[in-house]
């Protein structure tokens, strides 16, 4: 991707360059049906050479020597081999002196359009949830059939520093509606040997696997260490990232949560790793009856734990503890699972992935967790799995089947995704 990139964006440059260059040149131009002419022709044939911008590589003109040198130079960055090679080194020798006066301004392109990197995705989302809460006897059916157009370009500011950022696109194909594209993270990022800091609006992820946070904060983290770290986070949540009791209806405020944490972590790729976390949030919107018993709490005080043991690169059994000392009802949660397969972000044709476990997700401790396989407040068993047919393109398939923890209402969840990476 990176590769691809660079060449569309040294293309682009050194394509708008090249009229200057023709139109300045001091060297004479390369006439139709030179061998050089021909080479390039061969090469263009082969998809070595690129050319313009308007799907045409040298049209019905003639060529100057600094555009074939251009090509040229672009051509070698691509290392090619075989009889192309070949052809190629042939035309640096006879382009000798136009590559080395162009070899500066065509590498520094090229340095900088490696910069900057594009990935992103998109994905097809279904979900039928059914449902009865108040054990009515009869479930309440729910479908939703969304998508997500998601871009996340990054961009090489020095050896240690670089920003980044998340634009998504939502719509729901039910209805056809669709929304604007939403600036979700962007942060600058700061990485040396054992140290690394974020500042920005960045993913919120812990080290629980989804059992609290799988959303966005805006602040700052530090993390240092190697295969032990120490993470240290403050910053704000968004204003619908915490609930405070969201057993029953009350109004929120629109000011976000204050938030910070700590997460410990030993990681390894074989064996035993695990960890501990610890955070406080501060949000008038605990203030509810539904939070805590007197109902003047405006904190969150959560401490977790979470281990596991990895079997080699596809197989992992592990599990999270989470508990809010400051809420009366829904106040803890925990998670375990079994995970089996090679399946992850871009994945190569033929990736596969196996998962099941159980979860138990209260109301007052998972307020932005992580609810592909599960409903908030519900606990309950569930399995998935994930294929991918082709390169970057996958198929995943989730159930869960439970209950509501309070109240014993059952809740039945079926999800579908199918995703295209690029």
């Amino acid at each position: 991707m990176k590769k691809s990139v660079a060449l569309l964006m040294t293309t682009l440059m050194v394509g708008a360059a090249s009229t200057t260059f023709a139109a300045a040149n001091p060297f004479s131009d390369v006439p139709r049906g030179h061998w050089a002419y021909d080479a390039v022709t061969q090469l263009a044939a082969d998809g070595v050479i690129e050319g313009y911008g308007d799907g045409t590589y040298l049209g019905n003109r003639n060529i100057t020597r600094y555009e074939m040198a251009q090509m040229v130079a672009k051509a070698l960055a691509r290392n090619p081999q075989g009889a192309d090679r070949a052809a190629l080194d042939r035309l640096s020798a006879e382009f000798a002196e136009e590559l080395n006066n162009l070899g500066v301004r065509v590498g520094e392109l090229e340095k900088y359009a490696d910069k900057v990197v594009i990935n992103g995705k998109i994905e097809y989302t279904y979900t039928s949830e059914r449902l009865d809460p108040d054990k009515t006897g009869k479930k309440t059916k729910t479908n939703n059939d969304g998508y997500i157009f998601r871009f996340e370009p990054s961009a090489e500011v020095n050896d240690h520093w670089s920003l980044h950022a998340r634009i998504d696109a939502e719509g729901n194909m039910k209805d056809s509606s669709s929304g604007d594209f939403a600036l979700i993270r962007g942060y600058a990022e700061g990485d040396y040997d054992n140290f690394n800091v974020k500042i920005g609006k960045q993913e919120l992820y812990t080290n629980e696997s989804g059992l609290i946070f799988d959303t966005e904060f805006s602040g700052a983290a530090v993390t240092v260490g190697n295969k032990l770290t120490a993470t240290l986070l403050a910053g704000r949540l968004s204003n619908d990232a915490v609930g405070g009791g969201s057993l029953g209806g009350f109004e929120l405020d629109s000011d976000p949560s204050s938030m910070q944490g700590v997460n410990i972590q030993y990681d390894t790729e074989r064996g035993l790793y695990g960890g501990a976390g610890w955070y406080r949030i501060e949000d008038d919107d605990f203030k509810t009856d539904l939070y805590a018993k007197h109902g003047r709490e405006d904190k969150a005080n959560i401490w977790s734990v979470n281990a596991g043991y990895r079997f080699g690169s596809k197989a992992a059994l592990w599990g999270a503890y989470a508990d809010n000392t400051k809420a009366d009802y829904e106040d803890y949660g925990w998670q375990a699972e079994f995970d089996y397969g090679t399946y992850g972000d871009n994945p190569e044709k033929g990736d596969w992935g196996l998962w099941a476990g159980y979860r138990r997700y209260g109301t007052n401790v998972s307020f932005a967790a992580t609810t592909d396989d599960v409903l908030l407040g519900t606990k309950g068993w569930f399995v998935g799995g994930a294929y991918a047919p082709f390169k970057n393109i996958g198929l995943v398939a989730r159930y869960f089947n439970g209950e509501y923890i309070t109240g014993g209402g059952d809740a039945e969840k079926l999800f579908g995704r199918v995703e295209f990476f690029f």
